[in-house]
């Protein structure tokens, strides 16, 4: 279950939503039965919370997207892309701690 600041991003919606976004955007592909992504998953939600306004934030469940996730070639759960200006700017595979995240997010608020 996503958080209030998560969106849910689909095949559907994916280019729209990510790729024509002005600002930048944080994908966490994932699937309903990987241990990982679900722990992963309050920490996107919070990720989400703290970056409202400044950055999207939202899943992809894989195996209901398997378009969007064969186009950026995940093939290991969980991926998150960080997407500027239609471009990854920064691939993170596997679980990872928020401070990893923030990081990254916060050179991208301030750079």
């Amino acid at each position: 279950m996503a958080g209030v600041n998560t969106q849910t991003f689909t095949d559907v919606n994916f280019d729209e939503e990510v790729l024509k976004s002005e600002t930048p955007v944080l994908v966490d592909f994932g699937a309903e039965w990987c241990a990982p992504c679900k722990a992963l998953g309050p920490v996107i939600d919070e990720l989400g919370d703290e970056y409202a306004g400044k950055i999207k934030v939202g899943k992809v469940d894989t195996d209901a997207n398997r378009e969007v996730s064969a186009r950026y070639q995940v093939s290991a759960l969980p991926t998150v892309l960080l997407f500027k200006d239609g471009e990854i700017k920064e691939k993170f595979v596997g679980l990872r701690g928020k401070q990893d995240f923030q990081t990254i997010l916060n050179t991208l608020c301030t750079g």
